[in-house]
C-alpha cells in the first residue's frame, strides 16, 4: 500500500513539474516570438527609411541636373538673342 500511495505521489509530482515546465516554455516561446517581431519591425523600419533616403538623394540629383539644364538652357537662349 505504501509502495502505490509513493508511486502515485512521485507520478504526480512529475506531471506537476510537467505541467510547470510547459508554462514556462509557451512564456519563453511567447517572449521569442515577440523579439523576433519586434526585431523584423525594426528591420523593415530599416528598410523603409533606407529607402525614402535613397528616394531624396535621387530626387535631388534629378534637381541638380534639371539646374544645370535650366542653366544651359538660359545661355544658349542669351547667345541666340544677341
Amino acid at each position: 500500500m505504501k509502495k502505490v500511495a509513493v508511486t502515485a505521489l512521485v507520478l504526480a509530482l512529475g506531471l506537476a513539474a510537467c505541467a510547470k515546465s510547459n508554462d514556462a516554455n509557451n512564456e519563453m516561446t511567447a517572449n521569442e516570438s515577440y523579439t523576433e517581431n519586434a526585431a523584423t519591425t525594426d528591420v523593415n523600419a530599416s528598410m523603409n527609411a533606407e529607402e525614402v533616403a535613397s528616394n531624396a538623394l535621387e530626387t535631388a540629383g534629378n534637381a541638380v541636373d534639371n539646374a544645370q539644364d535650366a542653366v544651359s538652357n538660359m545661355a544658349d537662349n542669351v547667345t541666340t538673342n544677341k
